[in-house]
């Protein structure tokens, strides 16, 4: 069993070695509060590319919006030229964010046609030269932390890259570094190369380093801190529509038994609290931006094929209120979600059918 659930970020200990992850798309307010709110000791934003940090609009408005209850938080960052990739960090750590995360790793094809994100592993100097001007940017008292994956593809070349921007990584002072255990041409095919993470974990010595990759379950957390020796991990799409599983993997490392999945009920008050706080971030907004959600929550209701499509059709505050209500009724007897064995969740399965 994993005994050592503290972690270190700079001068930030927390008392749980589990973090959300920056997801694009995702990691707005709403979910990071929902996350700690769960159990999560910390939590990234979504990645905010630095021509919008420095640009004067309402994207930049909403990015600096940060909320009492939602620190530490840390401003997850993506772009392609050094100098005004070091002006965005400098203005989100005057702003209030109290980590700077460097974006090495997104895979996504328009993304590296920008020489953007996952790119810089294949360019060293460039990515030297950003982690060099960040970290003299940004005030010392504020951790610069660094995200990538293991290498651009499988080619000894790749892996060299890696190990020489992990290395100035270090020398230039950042204080953890995340490691995600696919290259960037795998983009989320295949599995993740944990041992890769153990490899790392095993050179970087007592520097922070967390792990990244195929997190689904509390059981999987647990695994990867036992196998790899990373000092923590960050949850990232098994947390979409999942807050529970920072929780769940609280009471294993503990050494407590896993709790038993949510209740309807407990999806549903969850549910309904992530779409309040999303109307109060994002106002009429918020029925369109929270679809995406209610169909990752409906992985965990029994009957989460009819959900799914309820939750597909909604668009509007009326909408989402009428389904919280039909499928989320805490009155009525829904079946049991069993994670081993999902229950059937066809038509006849579902009570409301």
């Amino acid at each position: 069993m994993y005994n050592d659930c503290m972690l270190r970020i700079g001068p930030f200990e927390f008392d749980f070695p589990v973090v959300q992850a920056a997801l694009s798309g995702y990691s707005d307010l709403p979910m990071r509060l929902i996350a700690r709110r769960a159990g999560a000791p910390y939590a990234l934003s979504e990645v905010v590319l630095d021509k919008i940090v420095i640009a004067p609009g309402k994207l930049r408005r909403r990015l600096f919006d940060l909320h009492e209850d939602d620190h530490p938080v840390g401003g997850q960052l993506m772009g392609s030229k050094p100098e005004q990739f070091a002006e965005a960090a400098a203005q989100m750590a005057e702003a209030g964010f109290d980590v700077i995360d460097i974006n090495f790793g997104c895979p996504v094809n328009k993304v590296l046609g920008r020489c953007r994100g996952g790119y810089l592993l294949s360019d060293p100097p460039v990515a030297i030269d950003i982690l060099r001007r960040v970290r003299g940017a940004v005030p010392k008292a504020i951790p610069v932390t660094l995200k990538m994956r293991r290498g651009m593809d499988d080619s000894a070349e790749s892996e060299r890259d890696f190990f020489r921007i992990l290395d100035a990584a270090w020398s230039l002072g950042l204080d953890a570094v995340t490691v995600h255990g696919r290259t960037v041409r795998q983009k989320y095919v295949g599995p993740s190369r944990w041992e890769f993470l153990a490899r790392v974990k095993k050179l970087a010595g007592e520097r922070i380093v967390l792990g990244s990759g195929d997190l689904f379950s509390a059981d999987s957390i647990v695994q990867m801190l036992e196998r790899t020796g990373v000092d923590g991990v960050t949850v990232a799409r098994g947390c979409i529509g999942n807050p529970w599983i920072f929780g769940e993997a609280r009471a294993l490392l503990a050494g407590k038994p896993l709790p038993p999945p949510p209740n309807v009920a407990e999806q549903g008050r969850v549910i309904r609290e992530h779409f309040n706080l999303s109307q109060a971030a994002h106002g009429e907004l918020s029925g369109r931006l929270m679809r995406k959600f209610g169909i990752r929550y409906s992985a965990l209701h029994p009957c989460g094929e009819r959900v799914r499509g309820a939750f597909v059709r909604c668009s509007t505050e009326t909408e989402w209120l009428a389904v919280l209500d039909e499928w989320y009724d805490p009155g009525r007897d829904w079946p049991t979600f069993d994670r081993e064995t999902p229950p059937d969740r066809s038509l006849e399965s579902c009570v409301c059918s």
